[in-house]
C-alpha cells in the first residue's frame, strides 16, 4: 500500500547541500545527463560526479594545466598550423635584426633581443605557458576560495569532503576556460609581445607567420614591409621590458591584486545561474562542452568589487602606456624610412579596437577587459613629452612606477609634465624602487 506523500512512514527528503549557493540550480532538482532523481527530484550526486570525473583528474594548483593545454592544442589545431620553414625563420630573424638597428636612435633603452625566430601556434603555446600561469591561477584560486568562504558553516558540515571535490570541479571548469582561450589566442597572436607583455623567456623574440599572413591580407602592402613593421613592434616591446625590469612584475601584480579583490554576491550569482539554466539542455550535461558553454555565457561570472576596479584601472593604464610607447618609438623609427608605416599602424590599431588579442585576452582568461581608446591617448602623451623634453626624458619616466602617467594624465595627454623638469634619472635609486614595488609599498 502506497503512502501518502509526506506521510509518517515516508523518509524525510534530504536537503539539497548546495542550497543558497550558485550550485543549487546546477545540482538540485534537475535530471542531469540522464541521472535519475532521488526523493523530491533530488539527483544522485554520486552519479553526477561520476559523469564529470574525467574533468577531475588529480592535479596541483587551482586548475589542471594538463587538461588546459590539451584542449588548447586541440583548439589551435582546428585550423592549419604548419611548422615554420627555415626560410621563414631566417626572414623573421633578419627582420628583427634590422628593426633593432632602426630603433637605436629612437630610445635610450638598449636592445633586449637575445634570439629571434618564427613559431607555429603549437610552439607559441608551449613557450608561453610559464608566463600564463601567474596571470590565470590567482583569479581561479581566489574565485574558488571566495565561493567556499560564502558557504554557511552548517552546509560545510553537511558537505564534508565534498567541498574539496566541488573546488576541483571549479578548477576543471577554469581549465576548460583557459584551454579554450589560449587555443583561440594562438590562432590570433602575431608575435610574442602581441598582448602587451613578452610571454616568452626574456630576450626571446618571435613572430608567427601562420597568423601574419591573414593580418597582411587586403592591406595592399608588401610582405616584407608587413614583416618588418611587426618586427619593429616586437623589438620595441623587448627593449622596453628589458630596460624596465620592474614592468613585468608591475603588470602581473595588477592581475594578482584583481584576483585578491574577488567578492561574491551569492544571491545575485544564483539568480543569474537560474536564468541561464532555463535555456540550457541539461540532458546533455555529460558533455564537457556544456560546462565550457556555461563559462562562455557568463554563468559563473563574478561581478567586479571596488578593489578589483582599482586593480583593473592600474592594469589598463600600464598596458596602454606600454602599447602607446611602442607606437611612439616605431613611428619615430619609420618616419623617414617606411612610407606605409602609418597605414600599418592604423591596421594594428583597428585590429585592437575590433577586439584583437590585447583587448580580449584578459577578458577571456582573467576576467579583465581593456579599453582600446587609452592606447591612442598614451601614444600622444609619449610623443608630446619627447617633443618637449627629448627621448631620455620620455624614457626616464619608466625608471620608477611613481613617475608613470595616471588616468587623469591620459585624459590630457598633451599636458603631461607641462612646465615640469625632465625626471632626473641619475637620482633614482633603482634597487630601492624595485624593492618597494615587490613589497607592495609603491606610491601608485
Amino acid at each position: 500500500m502506497s503512502q501518502t506523500p509526506g506521510g509518517p512512514d515516508e523518509p524525510e527528503e534530504p536537503e539539497n547541500p548546495f542550497k543558497g549557493t550558485p550550485f543549487e540550480a546546477f545540482f538540485g532538482g534537475f535530471p542531469i545527463g540522464g541521472v535519475g532523481g532521488g526523493p523530491g527530484g533530488m539527483p544522485d550526486l554520486s552519479q553526477i560526479f561520476g559523469q564529470i570525473q574525467s574533468l577531475l583528474q588529480p592535479y596541483d594548483g587551482p586548475l589542471n594545466w594538463d587538461v588546459a593545454m590539451d584542449l588548447a592544442r586541440k583548439v589551435a589545431a582546428s585550423t592549419p598550423d604548419p611548422t615554420p620553414s627555415q626560410k621563414q625563420k631566417d626572414a623573421v630573424a633578419d627582420a628583427i635584426q634590422l628593426a633593432d638597428h632602426w630603433l637605436e636612435d629612437t630610445t635610450s633603452f638598449p636592445s633586449g633581443v637575445k634570439s629571434a625566430t618564427a613559431w607555429s601556434k603549437a610552439e607559441w603555446l608551449v613557450n608561453t605557458l610559464d608566463a600564463w600561469k601567474p596571470l590565470i591561477e590567482p583569479v581561479a584560486a581566489s574565485t574558488a576560495s571566495a565561493m567556499s568562504g560564502q558557504l554557511p558553516e552548517e552546509m560545510k558540515a553537511q558537505m564534508g569532503p565534498m567541498i574539496g571535490f566541488v573546488g576541483k570541479a571549479m578548477g576543471a571548469l577554469y581549465a576548460n576556460q583557459a584551454g579554450t582561450g589560449l587555443g583561440h589566442l594562438a590562432g590570433e597572436v602575431i608575435s610574442v609581445s602581441d598582448i602587451g607583455i613578452p610571454l616568452a623567456a626574456p630576450g626571446q623574440a618571435a613572430l608567427l607567420p601562420v597568423n601574419v599572413e591573414p593580418f597582411a591580407e587586403g592591406l595592399g602592402v608588401g610582405t616584407d614591409d608587413v614583416l618588418l613593421y611587426l618586427a619593429l613592434r616586437e623589438a620595441a616591446h623587448q627593449r622596453l621590458f628589458a630596460g624596465v625590469p620592474w614592468l613585468r612584475d608591475h603588470v602581473v601584480s595588477a592581475v594578482t591584486d584583481y584576483a585578491r579583490g574577488v567578492e561574491l554576491n551569492m544571491e545575485a550569482m544564483q539568480q543569474r545561474i537560474e536564468e541561464q539554466m532555463r535555456g540550457l539542455d541539461l540532458s546533455a550535461m555529460q558533455d564537457p562542452s556544456q560546462l565550457q558553454n556555461m563559462f562562455e555565457e557568463g554563468m559563473f561570472e563574478v561581478p567586479e568589487s571596488p578593489a578589483q576596479k582599482v586593480a583593473l584601472e592600474r592594469l589598463e593604464i600600464a598596458l596602454a602606456l606600454v602599447e602607446g610607447w611602442v607606437d611612439e618609438v616605431v613611428a619615430l623609427a619609420t618616419a623617414d624610412r617606411m612610407p606605409v608605416a602609418a597605414q600599418l599602424q592604423e591596421a594594428v590599431r583597428r585590429r585592437r579596437a575590433a577586439g584583437g588579442p590585447a583587448e580580449q585576452t584578459f577578458a577571456t582568461l582573467v576576467g579583465l577587459e581593456l579599453r582600446p581608446r587609452r592606447l591612442r591617448d598614451a601614444a600622444a602623451l609619449w610623443g608630446s613629452l619627447r617633443t618637449r623634453q627629448g627621448i631620455e626624458a620620455r624614457d626616464g619616466v619608466w625608471m620608477s612606477p611613481a613617475l608613470l602617467p595616471t588616468s587623469a594624465d591620459l585624459d590630457d595627454p598633451l599636458g603631461f609634465r607641462e612646465g615640469a623638469e625632465a625626471p632626473d634619472v641619475d637620482s633614482i635609486d633603482f634597487d630601492a624602487e624595485l624593492k618597494k614595488l615587490l613589497d607592495g609599498d609603491s606610491d601608485e
